[in-house]
């Protein structure tokens, strides 16, 4: 049996928060899973927004 992520408690429930799952969920997922969500978490932030401005043309 796996035991669970060492984690702070601040950590933990940001991570929660942002992946969208119950805190318990996250204390005993899979290593190799929440660090592949942290990964694609961080891509997302990293990815330049493409919003329409206010004369409806992309932004790049």
């Amino acid at each position: 049996m796996s035991q669970p992520l060492q984690l702070s408690a601040d950590t933990a429930v940001k991570l929660a928060k942002e992946l969208k799952v119950p805190l318990e969920h996250l204390m005993h997922m899979p290593k190799h899973i929440l660090l592949q969500k942290i990964a694609e978490m961080a891509k997302a932030e990293a990815e330049p927004a493409h919003e329409p401005d206010a004369k409806g043309e992309e932004t790049p």
